[in-house]
């Protein structure tokens, strides 16, 4: 694997590609392919770092077929749904296969425009200029607990969802997970079999919940034919399933959503994928409560007034895409700190800059991923 020191990048202006994980190795390898140079910048030693970090249970919740990035299938070996170390094989071996110009330790911390070029300053005061630049840091890049009041002075334990692996530290404890998610979701219900005490899920909105996959059919491949009818239409399909496929877990804590399914989606809310949450409600062994409004030594303070006294609270409470220090003066970025375009099209005030990664379709973020990665090689081929 290169070294920064020992490669010349500064003055041939290849691509810049920030970002070895399934994005920004499927950019590269789609821009090989059409004879463009890329090189990929990597802040940690390895490619699919945030992969290396998932918790130990986690599978994908799309299929192997829909999940591979472009010129390299998922191996039929890791089965339907690939688990997490299945996963950073075939990324490994992704690289290796497209024989990808990848430099680890290297952290950009802000790119700016130069003429036509870009200039990205990364680790140890370098300069490096490229003729684009495709931003591909990931959706989730850095860990996001909410400044609840009481917070600081928190006596329990407290950790946010990126740091847990599994849930061995948790026998015999009571848990407080803290949203509802597919990874607050998959935690409660990974604690829920494996010895934890007692788990409660701590639920603000009430959210959709799907089979993964019914009658052998991926809920994924609805998600695809389904994503370009109107909002209204799939609304109302998603209602209907639900009441097919997903029983009333109202009298436990978790009632049905009042919005459709595909409005919640419009609005940043991605349905959950059901590996074990349903049943783990239905019996009693995950229970549904109020968000979290505060904390008051010991004590967690639920919006309902109830006062609780885990013995650890997992907050699964999101990530931030952390990209106003790299272009946030580019103004390329919406209110919530996400880029106002991604995959093949660049933004009008900073032309040779792209985005891919930041969207999270129901459709699947891999399969998304890998169209973006086609559409900007077009794009910086033509």
């Amino acid at each position: 694997m290169p070294d920064l020191r020992s490669l010349d990048l500064t003055n041939d202006r290849p691509v810049y590609v920030i970002g070895a994980g399934p994005g920004g190795l499927a950019v590269a390898a789609a821009l090989r392919k059409r004879g463009v140079r890329a090189v990929v910048l990597e802040r940690s030693d390895s490619v699919g770092a945030s992969w290396r970090g998932h918790y130990d249970r986690l599978h994908l919740h799309t299929t192997r077929r829909l999940s591979g990035l472009p010129g390299l299938p998922i191996p039929r070996r890791f089965g339907r749904w690939v688990a997490r170390d299945d996963m950073v094989r075939y990324l490994d071996k992704y690289a290796e296969f497209h024989e990808l110009e990848l430099v680890t330790g290297v952290k950009v911390s802000r790119i700016e425009p130069d003429g036509s070029d870009w200039v990205l300053h990364a680790t140890g005061g370098r300069r490096l200029t490229g003729r684009a630049v495709v931003v591909a840091t990931g959706f989730n890049h850095t860990p996001r607990i909410p400044d609840w009041p009481g917070r600081g002075a928190y006596t329990g334990e407290l950790l946010h969802a990126s740091a847990y692996r599994d849930p061995a530290p948790y026998q015999g404890r009571d848990v407080l997970v803290v949203g509802v998610g597919n990874t607050g979701a998959e935690i409660a219900a990974d604690l829920a079999g494996a010895g934890a005490s007692r788990v409660r899920l701590a639920v603000r909105t009430a959210p959709h919940i799907v089979r993964r996959s019914t009658a052998g059919w991926p809920a994924q491949r609805t998600a695809i034919l389904v994503r370009r009818l109107p909002v209204p239409v799939v609304d109302a399909a998603g209602r209907l399933l639900a009441r097919i496929a997903v029983p009333d877990l109202s009298a436990r804590g978790l009632p049905r959503p009042e919005a459709g399914l595909y409005t919640r989606v419009r609005q940043g809310a991605i349905p959950v994928q059901d590996v074990g949450l349903i049943d783990a409600v239905r019996t009693g062994r995950v229970e549904p409560v109020a968000a979290v409004e505060s904390f008051d030594d010991a004590k967690v303070v639920l919006t309902d007034g109830s006062r609780i006294s885990p013995d650890a609270v997992i907050a699964a409470t999101g990530y931030h895409r952390a990209l106003e220090p790299l272009v946030g003066h580019l103004g390329v970025l919406d209110e919530r700190g996400r880029p106002v375009v991604h995959g093949g099209r660049t933004p009008r005030q900073a032309p040779g800059l792209y985005f891919t990664g930041f969207t999270n379709p129901i459709s699947g973020m891999l399969r998304e991923m890998a169209l973006d990665a086609t559409k900007i090689a077009k794009a910086l081929s033509a």
